[in-house]
C-alpha cells in the first residue's frame, strides 16, 4: 500500500495537539483503523471527519471512550435509518407518479 494519500498519525496528533495514545485507544475500541507501513502508523483520509468529531467529543466535551463508542454507534444507526428513509421516500414518489400517469 502506498503511503502517499495516508496521514501519518504523529503529524496528525501534532496538528491537533493531542496524544497519540488517544488514536491508539480509538483503534482498540474498533472506532478507527490504523495502517502500519514500515513501522510508521497512518490514518486513511476518509476517517478524518469521524476522528476529528471524536476528538471534539473527548477533549471539548470531556466524553470518555465508552461514551464516544456509544455515540458513534448511535450516529451510524441514525445515518443508516436516514438512508433507508430516503430510499423509501424515493420509491413512494416513483409509485405515486406511476399511479398518476
Amino acid at each position: 500500500m502506498n503511503s502517499k494519500n495516508l496521514i501519518q498519525i504523529k503529524q496528525f496528533c501534532i496538528y491537533h495537539e493531542i496524544e497519540d495514545t488517544f488514536i491508539s485507544k480509538l483503534n482498540n475500541y474498533g472506532l478507527i483503523e490504523i495502517i502500519v507501513l514500515e513501522e510508521d502508523q497512518y490514518l486513511q483520509p476518509e476517517q478524518l471527519p469521524a476522528i476529528e468529531k471524536m476528538i471534539r467529543l473527548h477533549y471539548d466535551l470531556k466524553i470518555n471512550l465508552e461514551g464516544i463508542d456509544a455515540i458513534a454507534h448511535l450516529l451510524n444507526k441514525i445515518e443508516l435509518l436516514q438512508k433507508n428513509l430516503t430510499t423509501t421516500q424515493n420509491k413512494l414518489r416513483l409509485f405515486e407518479q406511476h399511479q398518476i400517469d
